[in-house]
């Protein structure tokens, strides 16, 4: 696991932090960041060792977290949950490139049959915000919200090209502290001395590894496009091209095209992929220009009020100085890119002096900024990232559904399923289900297929399709839900819900299966429908939250 930052070592010890920084927001964050690393999941005793905190203070901070719905408690393991994602969110929302930009890069993806991603500037980083990756055995396995080192990639040459000379060193002292970018949990360490047969440049000295990252900056500066030839690791290879923003000429971010040397040796990759890329990003930059002006989407209402109600309810298991610290970073969005502390204030219903402390905490780490061009404002940065987006970005809709499942299942005493239609719309697929300990019980296993119109999953997404022509399909349509009694098989009764995506469209559903002896139809609508709709809300807002930035396969 990399090492904790410098804020957060200073934090642990007491020392460097601010006088008016908020310590359990710091804390948080570092809670955060540690999970993120490690994939999503660790154990409270790995967090105790990962943040050098007590495991008093990571229970307080850890059942905080939960009941902001950022994290789940899951048996012995803390689990960061889709919930986490309205942080990285926010700040997507409030730099507007993925959504301007995003259709731009999966078409160019299309095209090219090659991965295409965008990224921005992260100080002396680069950090991905938008991802089109192709399905192969032999894929590229970044996320939105990775952070690589600048040196490594294409993209950090071309934004080199604008560093300052306090960039430059900047730059060093991050290099002389951690020459094999251990920081960096995306990219591969740098070994402890280049291999003899080594050819992406790196070597064992930090004058020559500075030589030829200058030297691949100063050719991006002559040409305006570079080429990563496998400086991440072997066989990997990108050529990327700046987008510039049409206000400033400055790079707004970097479009890169990505292969291997199999399909795609890198000295071909100027002829092969950069005329094509080179249109793309001429697209971009006039969709930056022609952009209309964002229309505000609605602020978040009653934080301070919840953080409030949800402090008495649990007393000192909540920690309300952190809750209030995080939910400032949602309070920036759509339209609200740049915000005054008077802003932020309004937005979230915190006093001002609150509000102020957790901004000037933010800034200590790095979370927001001083906005260009505005007095007294802020803006987030890509280390918002940081904070549990990577490990959620390639989440699936089963992944998400699964623990709602469980939870159906535990309540109802009965099993519960998530199903998709396939293509031709004739089957339904299992792609996730939950159990019970009962003796007389549905089992049935994830990817199997049952006939769609004689199962309540299947009817309830049939009659999602225009005009239904069957009346068993005009009636679930009518009634929001599909109730089959014993048409599949003797005995079974079950009733489903569509899952709907962000376009209203059910891509999925939901069901409760029980034995008609154990249940009547009636029950069935007055017991099991209730907790099986819940459910299916849950599972949409997760979808909804996961599907914002990302895309997110249905099986």
């Amino acid at each position: 696991m990399p090492a904790m930052t410098a804020v957060e070592a200073g934090a642990r010890a007491g020392a460097g932090v601010p006088a008016e920084a908020v310590g359990p927001l710091v804390r948080g964050v570092g809670v955060l960041r540690r999970l993120a690393e490690a994939g999503g999941t660790l154990s409270p005793s790995a967090l105790e060792r990962a943040t050098g905190l007590a495991r008093s203070t990571v229970d307080r901070i850890t059942a905080t977290l939960a009941r902001m719905g950022y994290v789940r408690l899951d048996g012995r393991d803390v689990v960061l949950t889709p919930g986490v994602l309205e942080l990285g969110n926010a700040y997507l929302a409030a730099l507007r490139l993925p959504a301007l930009l995003g259709a731009r890069a999966d078409a160019l993806a299309d095209e090219l049959d090659e991965s295409v991603s965008l990224a921005v500037a992260d100080r002396d980083g680069i950090r991905f915000i938008h991802q089109a990756t192709r399905r192969r055995a032999l894929s590229v396995s970044f996320r939105i919200g990775d952070l690589l080192p600048a040196e490594r990639t294409a993209p950090g040459a071309l934004f080199a090209t604008e560093w300052t000379e306090r960039d430059w060193a900047r730059w060093r002292t991050r290099r002389a502290e951690d020459p094999r970018d251990t920081a960096f949990p995306a990219v591969p360490p740098r070994p402890e001395r280049a291999p003899a047969h080594d050819t992406t440049g790196t070597t064992d000295t930090a004058a020559a590894v500075e030589a030829a990252f200058a030297d691949r900056v100063g050719a991006a500066r002559r040409d305006g496009w570079a080429v990563d030839d496998q400086l991440i690791e072997p066989g990997l290879v990108a050529v990327s091209a700046p987008v510039r923003d049409p206000r400033t000429g400055r790079v707004a971010c970097v479009a890169s095209v990505v292969s291997h040397t199999s399909r795609h040796p890198a000295a071909e990759l100027p002829a092969a992929l950069l005329p094509r890329l080179r249109t793309a990003v001429a697209a971009m930059e006039a969709d930056l220009r022609t952009a209309p002006p964002p229309e505000p989407g609605p602020a978040p209402a009653g934080l301070a009020t919840w953080t409030t109600a949800s402090k008495q309810e649990l007393g000192r298991d909540f920690v309300e100085s952190l809750a209030r610290g995080l939910t400032v970073l949602t309070a920036f969005g759509e339209g609200r890119p740049a915000l005054s502390l008077t802003d932020v204030a309004r937005a979230t219903g915190l006093p001002r002096a609150t509000a102020r402390r957790a901004l000037l905490t933010h800034e200590y780490l790095g979370l927001v900024a001083a906005a260009p061009h505005e007095d007294r404002a802020f803006t987030l940065t890509p280390r918002v990232l940081d904070l549990g987006f990577p490990p959620l970005s390639r989440t699936t809709l089963p992944r998400l559904a699964e623990p709602h499942l469980r939870a159906l299942a535990d309540r109802v005493a009965e099993p519960a399923a998530l199903a998709v239609l396939t293509a031709d719309g004739t089957e339904i697929q299992y792609t996730a289900g939950a159990g019970t300990g009962g003796v007389l019980t549905v089992r049935i296993p994830v990817g199997a297929r049952l006939p769609a119109a004689a199962t309540s999953l299947g009817r309830v997404l049939l009659a999602d399709t225009s005009a239904p022509a069957a009346p068993e399909l005009a009636e679930a349509r009518a009634r929001g839900y599909a109730l089959v009694d014993e048409e599949l098989e003797s005995g079974l009764r079950s009733v489903a819900v569509p899952v709907r995506d962000r376009t209203g469209r059910a891509v999925a559903a939901v069901n409760v299966a029980t034995h008609a002896a154990r249940r009547s139809l009636e029950d069935c609508v007055e017991h099991l429908l209730p907790a099986l709709r819940a459910t299916a809300d849950d599972i949409q807002r997760d979808l909804h939250r996961a599907s914002r930035f990302t895309k997110v396969a249905t099986t």
